[in-house]
């Protein structure tokens, strides 16, 4: 088959011609490493390229699930022996340390079949709705290079949505899944807290798996990287059957409630009209098929108080980045080791007190216990997934001078997002909307804890009313 026609399939399409044998891994990474060799300096998607191996694991595939789809991770979370882990900064590409063995999520990756071709770009240590380390300068939205794909996981989008591979890995601390999947009209599932492998995890906020084109295969995706380990922190029950196995059923009646935009919430930053009318046209599209849908919301999810407790804990968590820094270099940072957004939330981080650190905590439990109530009446709640479409690059560049100025533009980005990553609920962002410019706007849809299953048949079910596949971006693989 022709690279342009490799780039047009699924990770599942690619797994079944390598499962029945009408194609090798060799041709599937082959084709793989000639888009990114294209593609790729338009783009600067990937920080890290590993070819070579990537053609060795692709002449001796294994057997799993996905075995011998050509895949990416982001350079920001889990890591495989043999690859760096820059972060998005100067001195870390400097040290140029290498794993030494696959972590918990690597290894599941791996022993899923899944062949990694390379590292994806991310913004410095990652808490950035946008990718435009000045270590490795920006990445681009293919849909409209002036753009940003999002952030952190932004390499991985701007990846996946050009058809460099099908899937690739991405993390979701604050959005950093949905609201790449957003910009570069992808889907995107944050699962709940816990369900993905994670056994160093203190934190409450992160949890990984990765962006696709397609609901099946993040599906797919969710069932390689999914079950707790011994000791882990958040561990989750197990689902009832594979994910896979939810594509295609149908999800029943649901009560949906929709929150489209920010009227009259004290304090909320203002939602762009394209990604409120992303929303609506959604919940139209969910009562056609006959779900119950109704202007509802948590009555709480986008308090003010407990907005600025998130602030709090999200500034303070600055102090563990800083402690994992140092212990990563071998001695203290300096202001000339990081960017000044770092530096600036480093040392915001050093103002907050002990005390007040856990007051704002346990603010945010009780929010979260609150809010999580709402879910005993409704199945689903419906929301843009960014309160804007993707700005262009160069809005996105902090100020040296003030770079703790750009967080009310960041805060705007992850309206919607970043409350579920305090309560832990799963929330997936499908490429339902477009912008009047033409850009994709996602929609977000929320679940009850440990409901991944319902998401992906109501995603499934959406992909099937309103076929999003074949919108593909200027710049892709053809």
């Amino acid at each position: 088959m022709r690279t342009d026609e490799l780039a047009e399939l699924d990770a599942t399409a690619q797994a079944d011609l390598v499962r029945t044998g009408e194609v090798h891994p060799k041709e599937l990474v082959e084709s793989a490493i000639a888009r990114i060799e294209e593609l790729d300096p338009k783009l600067n998607a990937l920080v890290f390229r590993d070819f070579d191996r990537a053609r060795e694991a692709a002449a001796a595939p294994g057997s799993g699930p996905l075995a011998g789809v050509p895949f990416l991770l982001k350079d920001l979370g889990a890591n495989q022996a043999g690859l760096p882990q820059y972060q998005g900064n100067r001195v870390l590409r400097e040290l140029d340390r290498r794993a030494d063995a696959d972590d918990a999520l690597g290894a599941r990756f791996r022993a899923a079949g899944l062949i990694t071709l390379g590292k994806t770009n991310v913004p410095e240590f990652g808490p950035h709705p946008t990718t435009q380390p000045e270590a490795f300068g920006p990445s681009h939205n293919p849909w409209d290079l002036d753009h940003t794909p999002g952030g952190s996981s932004g390499g991985s989008a701007a990846a996946v949505a050009a058809g460099l591979v099908p899937v690739a890995h991405a993390n979701d601390g604050g959005g950093s899944i949905r609201i790449p999947a957003s910009f570069c009209g992808l889907v995107g599932l944050k699962p709940t807290r816990g369900r993905v492998v994670a056994p160093e995890q203190l934190g409450r906020y992160g949890v990984d798996l990765g962006l696709s084109r397609t609901v099946r295969d993040t599906a797919a995706l969710l069932d390689a990287a999914q079950g707790t380990v011994p000791g882990q922190l958040y561990p989750t029950p197990p689902p009832a059957r594979p994910f896979t196995k939810e594509v295609g059923v149908e999800p029943g009646k649901l009560r949906i409630g929709l929150l489209a935009d920010t009227t009259g919430i004290d304090g909320a930053p203002p939602i762009h009209p394209d990604c409120s009318a992303a929303a609506r046209d959604a919940a139209e599209l969910l009562a056609s098929l006959g779900h119950t849908v109704e202007e509802s919301s948590p009555s709480l999810l986008l308090d003010i108080a407990a907005r600025r407790a998130t602030g709090a804990t999200w500034a303070a968590g600055g102090a563990d980045g800083l402690n994992h820094f140092a212990d990563l270099i071998g001695r203290e940072p300096t202001e000339d080791d990081v960017e000044p957004f770092t530096w600036a939330r480093w040392q915001r981080a050093q103002t907050i007190s002990l005390r007040d650190y856990m007051a704002a905590a346990n603010k945010q439990q009780a929010w979260a216990v609150a809010v999580s109530q709402w879910w005993s009446d409704f199945d689903l709640l419906i929301t843009p997934t960014t309160g804007e479409p993707a700005p262009t690059i160069a809005e996105m560049v902090p100020d040296r001078e003030e770079p703790w100025r750009i967080d009310r533009r960041y805060a705007q980005i992850a309206v919607f997002t970043i409350p579920f990553n305090v309560t832990g609920h799963p929330a997936i962002s499908v490429p339902l909307g477009t912008s009047a410019t033409g850009l994709p706007v996602g929609v977000q849809m929320v679940a009850a804890h440990f409901r991944e299953d319902l998401l992906i048949r109501v995603a499934a079910q959406l992909e099937q009313a309103a076929p999003w596949r074949d919108r593909r971006p200027p710049v892709r693989a053809v």
